[in-house]
C-alpha cells in the first residue's frame, strides 16, 4: 500500500496525487483509493510518472474496459492508445481546442479519459477543465426549470464529418479519419446523474451538443448559449499546467475540457486512453 498524498485545488475540483508509483501494478487498496479520489475531485494528476506504453495500458485497465475511439487512428501495436501530437510547423488549432466531453455523441460515452505527457512545450499547451457538478448546483432557477426533464442531441458532425474536418484545417501529425458516420446522433439527458457517486451534473458541451430535443431551433440555440455561458464561468474552471511525464485522468461524466494553444513553433506530444462508460441516465433513474 502506498503513502498517497492528496493536494486538492479550489472547490475540491482537481487534485494533485503523489506518493504512488504508477509504473508498477496498483494493489487493490491503492486502486480503490485512487478511484474514490477521482470520483470526489473529478480531475486527478500524478507528476513524475515516466510510463511505457504497457504501463499506461495497465493503469487504464485498472479502472475498466477500454472505450471505443472513433474517427482517429491509434498507435501502431497499441490499438487503445491515441497519440495527440502537434508539430512545430503546424498552423491549425490544437486537437481538442474547443470545450467538449470526450465522445459524448456515443450511446455510452467513456467514463474516463487518461492523458500522459511525453513532450511538453516551454510555453502554453495547458488544459482547462470545467466542473459540471458545481455549474448545475449554481444554475439560476429559471434555467433549471427550462431544462428539467429535457434531453439534448449530440453529434460528431462538426469536427469529424468530411465537411467539418476540412473546415478545421489539415493536420499533418494527427491521424483523423473523417466519416459520414459523424452525422449520426444520440439523445442524452441534459442533467445527468453520475452512475457511481450519484451527484448530478450539467452535461452538455459546445462541440458535440447540437440542439435540445423537441425545441424550436432558435429557442434551442439561445438556451444552449445561456447554459454554456454559465458553465464556463471562471469559478468552475481549473487551469492545468503540464510537466513531462505527468498523468492526468478526468471524469467525462461530469467534466468538460479544452486544450490550450500558445506554443506555436514547439512540439507537444501526449498519449491518451479512454475507459468505457455507461448510457447516461436522469437523476430520477439513479438508484
Amino acid at each position: 500500500m502506498s503513502d498517497i498524498q492528496v493536494s486538492p485545488h479550489a472547490n475540491d475540483f482537481a487534485a494533485c496525487i503523489r506518493g504512488v508509483n504508477l509504473r508498477a501494478a496498483l494493489c487493490q487498496t491503492d486502486a480503490e483509493r485512487i478511484r474514490a479520489l477521482w470520483l470526489r475531485y473529478q480531475v486527478l494528476y500524478f507528476p513524475d510518472q515516466a510510463l511505457t506504453h504497457h504501463q499506461l495500458e495497465r493503469f487504464t485497465e485498472t479502472f475498466g474496459a477500454y472505450g471505443h475511439d472513433p474517427f482517429v487512428t491509434a498507435m501502431s501495436g497499441h490499438r487503445h492508445i491515441l497519440e495527440v501530437r502537434r508539430e512545430p510547423e503546424e498552423d491549425v488549432v490544437p486537437f481538442g481546442s474547443s470545450w467538449h466531453s470526450d465522445w459524448s455523441f456515443q450511446a455510452a460515452p467513456p467514463s474516463a479519459t487518461i492523458l500522459h505527457s511525453k513532450v511538453i512545450p516551454p510555453i502554453g499547451g495547458g488544459t482547462h477543465f470545467a466542473d459540471g457538478i458545481r455549474a448545475l448546483a449554481t444554475l439560476p432557477v429559471e434555467l433549471r426549470r427550462a431544462i428539467h426533464g429535457r434531453c439534448a442531441i449530440h453529434s460528431a458532425r462538426r469536427p469529424y464529418s468530411h465537411a467539418g474536418y476540412r473546415a478545421g484545417g489539415r493536420r499533418t501529425s494527427m491521424k483523423i479519419v473523417p466519416s459520414d458516420d459523424a452525422w449520426q446522433t444520440q439523445s442524452h439527458p441534459i442533467i445527468r446523474a453520475h452512475p457511481e457517486s450519484g451527484r448530478d451534473a450539467l452535461w452538455i458541451n459546445p462541440v458535440y451538443t447540437i440542439a435540445i430535443d423537441d425545441m424550436d431551433p432558435s429557442e434551442s440555440a439561445d438556451l444552449l448559449a445561456r447554459l454554456f455561458q454559465h458553465m464556463l464561468q471562471a469559478e468552475f474552471i481549473y487551469k492545468h499546467c503540464w510537466e513531462e511525464n505527468m498523468l492526468v485522468m478526468w471524469d467525462n461524466r461530469s467534466v468538460m475540457h479544452c486544450a490550450q494553444g500558445g506554443y506555436a513553433g514547439h512540439r507537444r506530444v501526449m498519449h491518451r486512453t479512454t475507459v468505457a462508460g455507461t448510457v447516461p441516465i436522469r437523476p430520477e433513474e439513479f438508484s
